[in-house]
């Protein structure tokens, strides 16, 4: 399932079939594994946000919802930015990802890299995680591989306060765009 949200209803498109199936209302009274499971990969496989979500419960609206969950996001810790930053997978190179990662990378065509492109995806990623100690994160909707190969050239050169600053607004901005796709 890949969820968004549009008007005050949570749709869930399953292959390309979308279904508008929750109101806000009907989201407060989700269990609390159905509110994991439906928003529990919002910040790529952390469903600790997800639980502190559901325990801020009832929302009055999908905008007070949406900003609750990025200001947990936004208040954790150093350690736990690295936890959701390690969850993230590396670019282009990576075999196992979630449904939301594989949409994201395919539609900035990450899934099509020729041999040179791959080749320099797959040294960078080795390259920045020996440098920064996570993996390199941009939101990649809207982008094509050039794109995300020319940040990834220019952020790698960031020293680490700047870039784990940068890469935790990547994170909130995959976020953000996996709740209001």
């Amino acid at each position: 399932f890949v969820n968004f949200v549009i008007d005050n209803y949570i749709i869930k498109e399953l292959d390309n079939l979308i279904l508008i199936n929750q109101t806000i209302e009907e989201v407060n009274k989700l269990s609390e594994n159905d509110f994991i499971g439906t928003f529990g990969n919002i910040f790529e496989k952390t469903n600790w946000i997800a639980n502190k979500a559901f325990n801020s419960k009832p929302y009055k609206s999908f905008d007070e919802f949406v900003s609750t969950i990025i200001k947990i996001y936004e208040n954790s810790s150093k350690e736990d930015c690295l936890k959701i930053f390690n969850a993230h997978p590396e670019l282009a190179v990576e075999k196992k990802l979630t449904e939301d990662s594989h949409k994201e990378q395919k539609g900035a065509n990450l899934n099509r890299c020729n041999n040179e492109e791959f080749s320099e995806f797959k040294n960078l990623n080795i390259e920045y995680r020996s440098k920064f100690g996570f993996p390199f994160i941009i939101a990649v909707k809207g982008k094509n591989k050039n794109e995300i190969l020319n940040n990834f050239r220019r952020r790698i050169k960031n020293e680490i306060n700047l870039e784990f600053n940068e890469a935790k607004e990547q994170v909130k901005k995959i976020a953000t765009f996996r709740l209001m796709k």
